[in-house]
């Protein structure tokens, strides 16, 4: 699977992007709202073998990769769960760069995933959920048609302490 946009090509994970996911991904301060930060390329090694090789494998993780095309650098990622009766739901998350943060790189490449999931995979409805402190991943899941479902209180135990959790969700339809 490899997409394309003006900017960017949207690939699966490999090997080959160890270094360039450690240097975004380790940043813990830019990152707060993210449940996973490694501390050494090993570990960003280990999360590239876990995720699934084949996408729309029932109840797995599937992780892509967002390459900048001009730098030929991988500038973010974006995760894929297929879940769900008859497997027709995906759970979207997304993690950017800083350096590449409020220039609509996560716009466009989470836009272009979704079109694939409904087009290609035929896909009912596709799910994310955030940090309601989390306003620029809000701020994007509201562009793209996205709408809240649900505000959990307290609802997960994260980082030592009981968190809410917001989902947002688009449907084939709502596009």
């Amino acid at each position: 699977m490899r997409l394309e946009t003006e900017r960017l090509i949207i690939c699966p994970i490999g090997m080959n992007h160890t270094s360039d996911v450690f240097e975004y991904r380790s940043d813990a301060i830019t990152n707060k709202y993210q449940g996973w930060i490694p501390e050494t390329t090993e570990d960003v090694e280990v999360f590239i073998r876990k995720s699934a090789i084949a996408i729309n494998e029932p109840e797995s993780w599937f992780q892509l990769v967002m390459e900048e095309k001009k730098l030929n650098k991988v500038i973010g990622d974006i995760g894929l769960h297929f879940f769900g009766t008859e497997h027709q739901q995906v759970e979207i998350g997304f993690t950017l760069h800083k350096d590449f943060q409020q220039r609509g790189y996560a716009t466009e490449a989470v836009e272009k995933v979704i079109g694939f999931l409904f087009r290609d995979l035929k896909k009912h409805r596709i799910i994310a959920s955030v940090d309601p402190e989390n306003i620029s991943s809000i701020r994007l899941l509201e562009r793209l048609k996205f709408r809240k479902e649900a505000h959990f209180r307290k609802s997960l135990f994260w980082k030592g302490e009981w968190v809410d959790d917001v989902i947002y969700a688009l449907l084939e339809t709502d596009r």
